[in-house]
């Protein structure tokens, strides 16, 4: 393994506006490439928003008519994985030639998924993780992982994957992802 430049963006999505978010992801991948980055991190969530603060007006036994339409509102926003919006995101690494790893929403069938994406610099989606273990009130909007998403990649620029938030505490999964010798 070579020295490669990594690009961590730290911006902020457009909140429940998929299609200004994934302007901005491209401006962010390309400014990135532009400065020679062969990777390009985004964090956990960035296309369909971390509802951080949101409660969707939920309680035991209750979800309230405002909360019903807040959490239409944030399912509108998330992906299909395949869909149009990672195709934007496959042209987005294209068009910078770099590695594009991308926490995404995903809609799966009734479910909601926190995940990231990662796509090859030719644009091709190579691997997707699905959240094992929602933290706390994320289990209210996100299923569970299954455990069948825990890629780690063999690239020209390193053995990569992922752990999202609270799974670098899990130990279990970050042994599996040492054993498969976890390089970024």
């Amino acid at each position: 393994m070579t020295k490669t430049k990594v690009a961590v963006v730290q911006a902020a999505p457009m909140a429940f506006n998929l299609a200004e978010t994934l302007q901005r992801v491209g401006s962010w991948t390309a400014q990135a490439a532009k400065t020679g980055a062969r990777l390009v991190l985004f964090p956990e969530a960035f296309v369909g928003g971390y509802p951080r603060g949101l409660t969707f007006e939920t309680s035991i036994g209750h979800r309230g008519d405002t909360g019903r339409d807040w959490f239409a509102r944030y399912w509108a926003g998330a992906i299909d994985v395949p869909g149009p919006a990672v195709d934007a995101l496959a042209a987005c690494a294209q068009a910078g030639g770099v590695w594009l790893v991308i926490g995404v929403i995903e809609r799966a069938g009734g479910t909601l998924h926190c995940s990231v994406l990662f796509f090859a610099p030719d644009g091709t989606l190579q691997a997707r993780h699905r959240k094992l273990m929602p933290t706390g009130a994320e289990r209210l909007i996100w299923g569970q992982g299954d455990g069948s998403t825990m890629p780690v990649l063999d690239t020209p620029i390193g053995r990569l994957g992922a752990a999202i938030c609270w799974e670098n505490y899990m130990p279990f999964y970050r042994m599996y992802l040492y054993s498969k010798n976890l390089q970024i």
